[in-house]
């Protein structure tokens, strides 16, 4: 029997995590062949170069589709879009997949959409319907929406956008969110473990940052990283702080030397291009707070029973769990909000993103005989 082949297209390191036990279950289907796609930050030095931490993990990647991004400014992102548009096009006509597989709302993500928009490949998306109304990514998410086939969303109001939109409600499915399989079905490091990794001597409090550019915002992402740094030296000596670099966004490279900057003045600091998801979900454990622009801070910290200091508007409009606390990029916002984290017990925190995750996500998939029959779509009326 010919075996169903799954196209999941990956372009970031965060991304990726999500997508992991999405691939490893549709490599492990006999039903299935999995096909990845590394692209965008995966494929850049300036980022890790985390195409190798896929194939570590033992994956075998298909295709490479390098957007050759030369700098960080909108024009140079633009520009490799049409690359990756190109790209993806040459990648799906050699591969022919049954099915293109997403997560989000990156740009490298829309230009893969549009390829196989045109190449009549039928589109599966998972996290539409959310809101994100400080980043373009709102826009992007809507519009591979609008592309795709099949929706996979992580809560019943994202659900309920996906059918506003015009979706039909037969294809629209709440899995939860898919990040939180990697969490269930991992063993994390120990404390031990994590310190000796990151090669950091945890303080007597410890923070994970993670703020990446704010590509709609007026107020320049460089001078909200600013702010975020001085209140970050306000907390003092005894609060160590762990960063994880900002990703491939307008500015975000500005954001990283910025961060390489402060960390080599301070001992009770440690910055990264990237940890994996199994050292950062770790990380995330063993602290005491997760602060940032992340969606990490949303939907996986609250499954850790884990405080977020949630910074700024990238993430405004996420349905939230009560463990967030949200405050603007000023240095004395910043201060006061951490320590409303620090005094807040989150041991009993619901994670309102909690589901069946990617079996689920198969099981659906695989009722579809020929995934072509979804191609011509109707446009639903509320």
């Amino acid at each position: 029997m010919t075996k169903t082949k799954v196209c999941i297209v990956t372009g970031t390191r965060a991304e990726y995590g999500l997508l992991y036990w999405l691939m490893k279950n549709t490599e492990n289907d006999k039903d299935l062949e999995l096909q990845i796609v590394a692209t965008g930050a995966h494929l850049s030095s300036s980022f890790g170069m985390t195409v190798n931490t896929i194939e570590k993990d033992g994956f075998k990647v298909t295709e490479r589709v390098d957007l050759s991004l030369s700098g960080d400014s909108p024009e140079a992102i633009v520009q490799a879009m049409g690359r990756g548009t190109i790209g993806f096009a040459t990648a799906f006509e050699k591969m022919k997949p049954d099915w293109v597989v997403f997560l989000g709302d990156r740009y490298e993500i829309l230009s893969a959409a549009q390829a196989a928009l045109v190449l009549k490949i039928p589109m599966v998306h998972i996290n539409g319907g959310d809101v994100t109304e400080g980043a373009f990514d709102e826009a992007i998410r809507h519009s591979l929406t609008k592309m795709s086939h099949l929706h996979f969303v992580s809560h019943d109001g994202a659900g309920k956008r996906v059918r506003q939109l015009g979706e039909n409600p037969d294809n629209i499915h709440n899995v939860g969110f898919l990040g939180l399989d990697f969490i269930k079905n991992t063993e994390l490091f120990s404390k031990d473990e994590v310190q000796k990794k990151l090669n950091f001597q945890f303080r007597d409090k410890n923070l994970l940052i993670t703020f990446h550019p704010t590509t709609l915002d007026r107020i320049p992402s460089v001078e909200q990283t600013q702010e975020v740094l001085k209140g970050l030296d306000k907390l003092g000596n005894d609060v160590g702080l762990i960063f994880t670099k900002a990703n491939s966004d307008p500015e975000g490279q500005k954001i990283n030397a910025l961060l390489d900057e402060f960390v080599a003045k301070r001992d009770n600091a440690v910055v990264h291009t990237s940890l994996g998801q199994k050292l950062y979900l770790s990380t995330m454990r063993h602290v005491d707070l997760v602060l940032g622009n992340s969606s990490s801070g949303i939907y996986e910290a609250p499954t850790l029973k884990k405080p977020t200091v949630n910074i700024g508007d990238r993430q405004k409009g996420r349905f939230q769990a009560t463990s967030i606390v949200n405050c603007e990029p000023i240095c004395d916002e910043i201060v006061a909000a951490v320590a409303k984290g620090f005094a807040m017990d989150s041991r009993s925190v619901k994670n309102p993103f909690e589901g069946e995750g990617s079996l689920e996500i198969l099981r659906v998939m695989k009722k579809y005989e020929n995934p072509q029959d979804l191609l011509m779509k109707k446009f639903f009326e509320l």
